[in-house]
């Protein structure tokens, strides 16, 4: 599902000062394509999260944060419905030099609902703030030391297997944006332009080159070349 006239606010309307302004060619051009992104990505994200899940929310809503001073980035959260949401900034959608890389962080976002991504980590820094306040009680340490582990363990814990989920994601993503009939390689030189997170202990991203090797790997196991 996808709210268009968020879509229309963000890459038109909402740019305009004057109300006969005319939308720029390449802000309608970057509309257009998105709308197409999203309607031939979405059913295939829904079928296979049919596919590999029981029980799980699969009806993604997809909206458009309409700020202009956000950054470009997308990201997969759930509303109150449970639903799955997907959120693009403008500056991503105009960011995104082709269909396929549209497509393919897309499908990345979607993975990540679909392999149950958010919760494992929720449950993961539970987990390390349990861990840490556990050894401050031990430790002898007062309430506001205990306090202050607690959130240092759910920091660690969030982060803990943060890169293997975004392997994850891109592996998944890979099959969504293929089977939408998207190249996910030409998708994943999205990367090529972001700055490389090198292999930083509790990272939250894994180095660019293993992100590229994971849609090359996907693209192998599938038949599909690269």
């Amino acid at each position: 599902m996808l709210r268009l006239f968020l879509l229309l606010l963000a890459l038109g309307l909402a740019a305009c000062t004057a109300p006969v302004a005319p939308v720029d060619p390449e802000i309608q051009r970057a509309a257009r394509s998105f709308v197409e992104v999203v309607g031939r990505v979405e059913p295939v994200a829904e079928s296979e999260c049919r596919r590999l899940t029981v029980g799980l929310n699969c009806n993604f809503v997809i909206e458009v944060d309409t700020d202009p001073r956000e950054p470009p980035n997308a990201f997969q959260t759930v509303n109150e419905f449970g639903q799955p949401v997907i959120i693009f900034t403008v500056a991503m959608i105009l960011d995104a030099r082709s269909p396929d890389e549209m497509a393919f962080v897309l499908g990345h976002e979607m993975a990540h609902h679909i392999l149950g991504h958010l919760a494992r980590q929720e449950r993961n820094a539970v987990a390390g703030a349990e861990i840490l306040a556990d050894m401050a009680v031990r430790a002898g340490a007062g309430p506001a030391e205990v306090a202050n582990a607690r959130q240092i363990g759910a920091e660690i814990g969030a982060r803990v297997y943060s890169k293997d989920y975004e392997l994850e994601a891109d592996r998944l993503g890979t099959v969504i944006a293929l089977r939408a009939g998207y190249d996910p390689l030409r998708g994943a030189a999205y990367f090529s332009r972001l700055p490389d997170p090198g292999d930083r202990f509790l990272g939250t991203h894994p180095p660019n080159a293993a992100r590229i090797h994971a849609v090359r790997d996907t693209l192998r196991r599938l038949g599909a070349g690269a």
